[in-house]
């Protein structure tokens, strides 16, 4: 039974690569391998190399200092990590809140068989993510330092128990997710600020990653006597690996110890989050008066709710919404300097500072794409806003609203914050806000457009439209291009003999045509193929 259980749970983790949920079908075998070679590479060749090379890094250097147990250390973190944050999610639905709990649990079957299949699939998951980074790093040992009976003991020792570790702490951070998701009125937020949370911590580290490792690299010594008498689990920890008995047998000690309180803990609380249906509060009836909104306010209304409604949606279609702020506060501090920097680079070359700004301003408003996706994602519920006494065009024009108001406000905010930094003349300033205002229309308008004529109402996961759909990669890559296309044709196709004014003033102007042209288009055409669909 139990292996039937661990067989049903990660066939439901990777049933993607076997089944294509938009055709409702097994997939080829063909696609299967593909889908499978595709998870390798991204796992073991780049996830796995890249691994491999920060181990390259910092092993040997470690090694001839005597602190490869520092090596360990660092490594054996970072698999943790990884490990942990890999699984946790799967921990929070897979382990707690699993669709078929009332299935399984109706069944004859124990419930510490059920909780096992489980806990056994996030193991594997968290073994998996954690493996990628500790098993380079002690691949990387034994190849370069030293290969002895006492490290590969020790190496296989420190990969088992850093999975139990990973485990344990997965299944501690999924039940406080587990029991939050309980409470929560409206997670999409909450999935949307994690999320970026990791985002930026990522790119962050991996900013500073060289710096870390070259300080620490020259400063081992000084870590490392740190380590030993502030944090000597660690030193123990670390070394595991090299085959000290010692610290096997205590760290294997502690990590047990973890995981038997975390299995009662668990065998305790199961059933009660298993079974939970979450918070409802219970509020009493006031009878109050609704407001009478407009058509196009509804509507709008209705977009806007769909949108905020969608982590998803949110992420991949409105990050500009988060850059777009950012990037005018970070002028506000350090755009002195920047522009000390661009005028350094292209002062020989009037407007090429300027063009730049411009430029930037137009990438960051091209991460925006919420039109694009809109109108698949009415999905098979299409039907309802055809049938609503509304016309098409008040339907398309609601979608086009929130790109717009969710794009132009963040990108005007920006244009005011350049204004307060860089020298423009009135002239300057409004054909600086002039060219991305345009364009901000000019993609909302270009994504609806394309929406209409490649839609996918037919998805089973909302994933699809707003992320795998031609339309919003044509979107997304239409917007670079634009702001390459600004940039070049400024720079190398002689469009700095026109000036700043006189080369924005003809592009702003080009791009508005082609709105207008988009604008009609939508109007007339764009209504009959909603109405069609």
């Amino acid at each position: 039974m139990l292996s039937v259980l661990l067989k049903k749970q990660m066939s439901e983790i990777f049933r993607g690569y076997f089944y294509d949920a938009k055709k409702n079908r097994s997939r080829s075998k063909g696609g299967t391998a593909a889908y499978i070679v595709l998870f390798l590479g991204i796992m073991v060749v780049l996830l796995g190399g890249i691994f491999t090379f920060v181990s390259l890094s910092i092993c040997g250097a470690l090694a001839d200092a005597g602190m490869d147990w520092l090596y360990f250390v660092l490594m054996g973190l970072l698999s943790v990590v990884l490990g942990t944050f890999g699984s946790v999610f799967n921990t929070y639905s897979g382990l707690y809140l699993s669709k078929d709990n009332d299935l399984l649990l109706s069944l004859p079957i124990p419930v510490n068989v059920i909780m096992l299949s489980r806990l056994l699939s996030v193991y594997l998951m968290g073994l998996m993510y954690s493996a990628v980074v500790i098993l380079p790093a002690v691949l990387v040992y034994w190849f370069t330092v030293a290969a002895s009976a006492a490290s590969i003991f020790g190496g296989l020792v420190l990969i088992l128990l850093i999975s139990v570790f990973v485990l344990t702490l997965s299944c501690a951070l999924g039940w406080v997710v587990a029991k939050i998701s309980l409470k929560l009125k409206n997670k999409s937020f909450i999935t949307v600020v994690v999320s970026l949370a990791f985002i930026i911590g990522y790119y962050f580290f991996y900013f500073k990653a060289q710096m870390l490792i070259q300080n620490l690299v020259a400063n081992a010594a000084v870590y490392g006597a740190k380590i030993k008498g502030a944090a000597y689990p660690l030193y123990l920890f670390g070394r595991v690996a090299t085959g000290d008995i010692f610290a096997v047998l205590a760290v294997s000690a502690v990590v047990l110890a973890l995981f038997a309180l975390m299995w009662v803990l668990i065998s305790r609380s199961f059933l009660k989050i298993a079974t939970a249906s979450g918070h409802t509060a219970r509020k009493a009836y006031k009878e109050t008066a609704m407001k009478q909104k407009s058509i196009a306010s509804a509507l709008l209304t209705k977009e806007f709710g769909r949108f905020i409604s969608s982590p998803n949606y949110m992420l991949n279609c409105g990050l500009g919404i988060l850059l777009l702020p950012i990037c005018g506060v970070l002028l506000l501090f350090k755009g002195g300097t920047v522009i000390s920097v661009l005028n350094g680079l292209f002062g020989a070359r009037e407007g090429c500072t300027q063009v730049l700004i411009c430029a930037v301003l137009c990438m960051l408003a091209s991460m925006n794409d919420m039109a694009a996706p809109s109108v698949s994602l009415e999905g098979r519920s299409l039907w309802l806003v055809q049938s609503l006494p509304v016309t098409p065009w008040q339907v398309l024009r609601a979608k086009l609203g929130v790109q717009l108001l969710l794009t132009g406000i963040p990108v005007l905010f920006c244009i005011i914050c350049i204004a307060f930094v860089y020298p423009f003349s009135i002239p300057e300033l409004v054909l600086t806000a002039f060219v991305p205002m345009v364009y901000v229309l000019f993609s909302a308008l270009f994504g609806l457009f394309l929406g209409l004529k490649m839609p996918n109402v037919n998805w089973t996961n909302e994933i699809t439209p707003i992320k795998q759909s031609a339309c919003v990669t044509i979107a997304l890559f239409s917007g670079f291009a634009y702001t390459a296309l600004l940039c070049v044709g400024f720079m190398l196709l002689n469009g700095w003999k026109l000036g700043f004014a006189g080369y924005m003033g003809v592009f702003g102007a080009v791009t508005l045509t082609l709105c207008a042209v988009l604008y009609f288009g939508l109007k007339k055409r764009g209504c009959e193929l909603l109405a069609a669909l």
